[in-house]
């Protein structure tokens, strides 16, 4: 049912000193817990963590985690604690999920295609939704909502009830749009500089009575 694998080990200290000597060795403290399930305190390899998060999308992909060697959990990253300003995660939360228990998680939404409205009509592709609220069984979780979009004019729209998605319920309004074909923007041209400047009016002064 998981998408990835990470191994994990059991740890019995707790408190930010122990943390702190724990990252020392390269490790990153995490926590397990479930639905009516005992919390575990856990450790994972900073590395292995690392080339995880930069493989897979960590909200909506089913993690197999191996304890200890032994013990297999199928769970989603809950929470990623990371530092301030170095790229390094502090802390990870684990949600333990069951198989028979229905989910509710973001996806990304992700375009195909392009608009005959862009390729055409020089219309201007405008994605307003990115991720899709939804529901389903851990073995239905997709990687993502494929949408598309190469039919769309200038002028159409692909709304959350144009998308369909196998044993998955969206839990948005349908009529919120995703992606639209817009009208070009249209550019006011600069008025010519028709009238010129006019030339200063001559000043006709009154010959002195000396002159």
């Amino acid at each position: 049912m998981a998408n990835a694998t990470l191994k994990a080990s059991r740890r019995d200290t707790a408190g930010k000193g122990a943390a702190r000597k724990l990252r020392g060795t390269g490790r990153v403290p995490a926590v397990l817990y479930g639905h009516g399930d005992r919390t575990e305190s856990l450790a994972v390899d900073a590395h292995d963590l690392d080339l995880l998060l930069h493989h897979v999308n960590p909200e909506n992909t089913l993690i197999g985690l191996d304890i200890d060697g032994g013990a297999r959990a199928d769970v989603l990253i809950r929470e990623i604690q990371r530092h301030a300003y170095r790229p390094e995660v502090l802390h990870v939360d684990f949600l333990l999920v069951h198989s028979d228990e229905v989910l509710k998680l973001d996806i990304p939404v992700r375009l195909t295609g392009t608009p005959v409205g862009v390729l055409d009509e020089g219309g201007v592709l405008d994605q307003v939704l990115y991720e899709l609220h939804v529901e389903c069984l851990p073995g239905n979780i997709p990687e993502a909502a494929e949408v598309d979009i190469s039919e769309l004019h200038v002028g159409d729209s692909v709304r959350v009830s144009d998308i369909s998605m196998p044993n998955v319920t969206i839990l948005m309004d349908g009529e919120l749009p995703v992606a639209s074909v817009l009208q070009p923007r249209v550019q006011e041209e600069e008025p010519e500089a028709a009238e010129e400047a006019a030339p200063e009016p001559e000043v006709l002064r009154a010959k002195s009575t000396e002159e």
